[in-house]
């Protein structure tokens, strides 16, 4: 259920950039706010994500942050209460990730990691204050990496068709992954917030898969094919059971907000 390692690592994030030059981050939208109803084999209602943005500057550097909040609900919870907040930085002008916190706890073990990137030496300094022995300095592949929500969120903008596709450089805590995001097909969606038109997208591992992909896992995401394309799905899929997001409340931006690549 949710207390399996690879599902508590991926849902927090989970609930790709491109791998050439750096470019302006518009996943997101200042003030924008995503909620996700979880479900699991047969709870309907295991858990939330909320996802929100918000433009501030750090250090003299416009930022994006993306708060990500998880949580288990209902039945699931009275079994295994989890909750867990991850907060992304990310440089609104070049895309670059700056700083990744994640901290939380669940019935087994807490949660307070933090990873923070330094592109000139291009590697980034993770620190586990639980599990000590796991922090130190780690590479960071060619390309510009990104978390694994806001790549999900970010496909939105690249108006893929069906065949087409994209590479990618993900983060996964302190590991780097080369993945290939690949239009599959069109679908209609059903939501709590109304049905959809939708491209669902498929992240791979092309090369000597990893993780959750060595293990036959995928993950997806459906982006409605409207104005908003919005990324209204999201799933999980492991040997061992499936976990799906649907997008029940969204927030928009107020009126008049601009994107990175909207300015002038």
């Amino acid at each position: 259920m949710l207390s399996h390692p690879v599902v508590k690592k991926l849902l927090p994030a989970f609930l790709l950039p491109v791998l050439a030059s750096a470019a302006p981050f518009t996943a997101f939208r200042d003030g924008e706010e995503f909620t996700y109803r979880v479900g699991y084999a047969i709870f309907g209602r295991a858990g939330e994500i909320v996802i929100r943005a918000d433009e501030d500057q750090v250090n003299g550097v416009g930022v994006m942050k993306v708060t990500t909040e998880t949580r288990s609900r209902g039945l699931v919870r009275s079994l295994y209460a989890f909750d867990n907040k991850a907060e992304i930085q990310i440089e609104t002008a070049t895309g670059r990730m700056l700083l990744v916190k994640e901290s939380g706890a669940d019935p087994k073990r807490a949660t307070d990691t933090e990873l923070v990137f330094d592109y000139p030496n291009r590697t980034a300094r993770y620190v586990d204050r639980v599990r000590t022995g796991r922090s130190g300095d780690v590479p960071i592949p060619d390309g510009d990496p990104v978390d694994l929500i806001s790549a999900l969120v970010q496909t939105r903008d690249w108006n893929l068709k069906p065949g087409e596709q994209r590479p990618l450089l993900v983060q996964f805590g302190r590991d780097f992954y080369p993945l290939v995001i690949k239009a599959e097909g069109y679908e209609e969606v059903h939501t709590p917030l109304g049905s959809y038109r939708t491209l669902m997208l498929v992240p791979r591992m092309e090369k000597d898969p990893k993780g959750l992909f060595k293990r036959g896992g995928e993950i997806k995401v459906w982006i409605s094919q409207d104005a908003s394309n919005l990324p209204v799905k999201m799933q999980l899929k492991l040997n061992f059971g499936t976990a799906t997001l649907l997008l029940s409340e969204y927030k928009a931006p107020p009126a008049g907000v601009q994107t990175a690549s909207t300015r002038p």
